[in-house]
């Protein structure tokens, strides 16, 4: 029975990627997910594997060696799949060090006791052993030009204290590759989006705010852009690294969605006027009334765009999902979850969105 370990798995993009395993794999894996549960990590999103003997959950810091250590101690780990880290650009603005010490040094601890579990005495690593580490398009920076695209020989130049953690950790994932040949491998994603999403991301919050006729905050001009990547497509893209990704490489995956965030809201409100009836109350809401301009986010990157050419060159990974197909399984979910919604927005968010929208 192959064995995962996967950090981050309760919240968006981990528990997908948990749900997906199970999916495919079934009863012939093990899943260990290791979640602090931070603001962001939600137990609800895995309910209906939670009762799985396959499954365990632990409630563990990645910056926790001994938490960790404990872990590779009591299971024999294949596979880690690192998603584990702070992921929002405002976030890391107004308090970058949180983001150093989890991006940066839990990734460090990840990597030190992956290595002491699996490194021989001889320097060299059982077969079938991946440390697969799950990094963002952001560390490439901005494309300034509307022809070009981020590559993996793209060079790094982050611009948020997000984005520089994210690169930090990549850079030690590569300097473990080329210093103890450690088994590894590197993802560097676009903008995902689909089911699980906490609302402080451009999607979610816009569905909610739409629904209950609150303001809807663009920043600056709206005409950012940046590539989307639904989730499901995302973690199919991991699975087939983890299957048959070369170590020590890199791999861009993408959606071949380029949208700029003013598109995408009105994409949102076009969406939840068709689907919800006419009967709902909710959709007097539905307006582009609602669209306020406010100050632009410091640094703010104009362009992302990735090419997915090596993933699906070497390992034959494409998008399946459009953003119109995507977008409208996206919403409906929303609204199949309300009870989901609603429980995740608590006072503590609403205090930070407070903070970062109402007075701008």
């Amino acid at each position: 029975m192959k064995t995962y370990l996967v950090t981050g798995g309760a919240g968006f993009i981990g528990s997908n990627f948990i749900r997906y395993l199970f999916e495919k794999y079934g009863d012939s894996i093990r899943i260990l997910n290791v979640d602090s549960l931070t603001y962001a990590g939600n137990l609800e999103n895995l309910k209906e594997v939670s009762a799985r003997e396959n499954y365990r959950f632990f409630k563990a810091d990645i910056r926790d060696k001994k938490a960790i250590a404990e872990i590779f101690s009591e299971y024999d780990v294949d596979t880690v799949v690192n998603f584990a880290a702070e992921s929002h650009v405002d976030r890391s603005i107004e308090n970058p060090e949180i983001f150093v010490e989890t991006n940066v040094l839990g990734t460090l601890v990840m990597l030190n006791c992956a290595r002491g579990a699996w490194e021989g005495k001889d320097g060299s690593y059982p077969e079938g052993k991946l440390f697969l580490h799950v990094s963002t398009d952001e560390v490439y920076g901005s494309l300034e030009n509307p022809e070009d695209y981020f590559y993996e020989t793209t060079p790094y130049d982050p611009h948020s204290p997000y984005s520089a953690s994210k690169a930090s950790s990549d850079f030690l994932v590569k300097a473990y590759v080329d210093t103890y040949h450690f088994p590894a491998c590197i993802t560097n994603c676009s903008n995902n989006y689909g089911p699980y999403q906490f609302p402080e991301k451009l999607i979610p919050l816009m569905i909610n705010n739409a629904l209950t006729g609150k303001s809807l905050p663009v920043y600056g001009d709206g005409k950012n852009v940046r590539d989307w990547l639904y989730v499901e497509d995302h973690a199919k893209g991991i699975d087939a690294v983890i299957q048959g990704g070369r170590h020590g490489e890199k791999y861009n995956i993408g959606g071949h969605n380029e949208k700029q965030n003013i598109e995408i809201i009105h994409i949102i409100l076009d969406t939840l006027r068709e689907l919800l009836p006419d009967s709902d109350p909710r959709k007097q809401n539905v307006s582009e009334d609602l669209i306020t301009y406010v100050k632009d986010r410091k640094g703010h990157d104009r362009r992302y765009a990735i090419a997915p050419d090596k993933i699906h060159r070497e390992l034959g990974w494409e998008p399946e999902t459009d953003f119109e197909a995507g977008i409208r399984k996206t919403i409906r979910w929303y609204l199949d979850h309300e009870e989901w919604m609603a429980n995740v927005i608590n006072g503590d968010y609403m205090k930070y969105y407070e903070k970062m929208y109402n007075n701008r």
